[in-house]
């Protein structure tokens, strides 16, 4: 009967010994499988077709507890160039204590942006600090890292399920910095439109990964020139509740816009991008 019974318990722990060893092994596979998803849909959002160039007139709206709304209007430029490198020009128009105002952003290949802002009331163009990640653009909701271009490989990403935004089904993606000191976020997640790979509300963390710090939500976009476009957003600082809303005036694509719109001569000279404007 012991012999038995010893066959028996022995049989007992193989079975629960193989068991194991499929758990673990389905476990892996679908870790497996969601990095490997995570990957393809950070990729298709960063590669999702929107013309060579673009042009667009922008209203920033700031609105802040205790204060009235604040208007401005600005120009925006980007240039996607050989390479992986991207070019970008933001020019204010109005009001008068901004007008004149630029910033230039040079996104290379591997990662790194070089920066510039030109103040009219200095009357110089001044380098950004490459690690000036947080500093407000501004003083926007928007940080000087969310004006930067950020390659897929700078995050490790992976695919957390699915979710209702604004009544459309999306991908819930996670995207965590593989190197702390390249973002000032530890964490963001966005949730994304399948259909036009935009996503539709992106959540940054800042330092605790439970709570975030701000959420970028799209309010409407359209197809124009036959490119999926956001046209209206708002970004809100969830701890202080202000918000920087950007509505789409007007867009255009595929301009051929020259290199020579992107460099400090243009930013610091306004009337040499006078031509280009929409």
């Amino acid at each position: 009967m012991r012999h038995g019974a010893a066959e028996n318990n022995r049989h007992h722990v193989m079975l629960l010994l193989k068991l194991a060893a499929c758990i673990l092994c389905a476990a892996f596979t679908t870790a497996n499988w969601a990095d490997d998803a995570g990957d393809r849909l950070a990729q298709q959002v960063y590669d999702r077709p929107n013309g060579k160039d673009a042009t667009s007139l922008v209203s920033m709206t700031l609105q802040e507890k205790g204060r009235p709304p604040r208007l401005r209007k600005m120009l925006v430029y980007r240039l996607d160039k050989q390479r992986g490198e991207i070019a970008s020009l933001i020019r204010f128009l109005e009001p008068a204590d901004i007008e004149g105002t630029g910033l230039l952003t040079l996104d290379k290949a591997n990662g790194d942006s070089h920066q510039w802002v030109y103040l009219p009331a200095m009357d110089r163009v001044r380098r950004i600090d490459s690690g000036r990640k947080g500093g407000r653009f501004v003083n926007s909701n928007y940080f000087y890292e969310d004006l930067r271009d950020r390659k897929v490989s700078q995050d490790n990403h992976r695919v957390l399920g699915q979710e209702v935004v604004s009544g459309l089904n999306c991908v819930l993606l996670e995207s965590i910095p593989t190197e702390a000191e390249n973002s000032v976020y530890t964490k963001r997640l966005s949730w994304v439109d399948p259909a036009t790979a935009l996503p539709m509300r992106i959540d940054f963390f800042e330092k605790n990964n439970s709570q975030p710090n701000k959420r970028l939500e799209i309010l409407d976009t359209q197809k124009i020139q036959g490119y999926w476009t956001v046209m209206d957003s708002v970004m809100t600082d969830l701890k202080t509740g202000s918000m920087t809303r950007l509505n789409v005036e007007k867009m255009r694509y595929d301009r051929r816009l020259p290199n020579r719109l992107f460099t400090t001569q243009t930013l610091e000279d306004e009337s040499a991008e006078e031509r280009y404007r929409p």
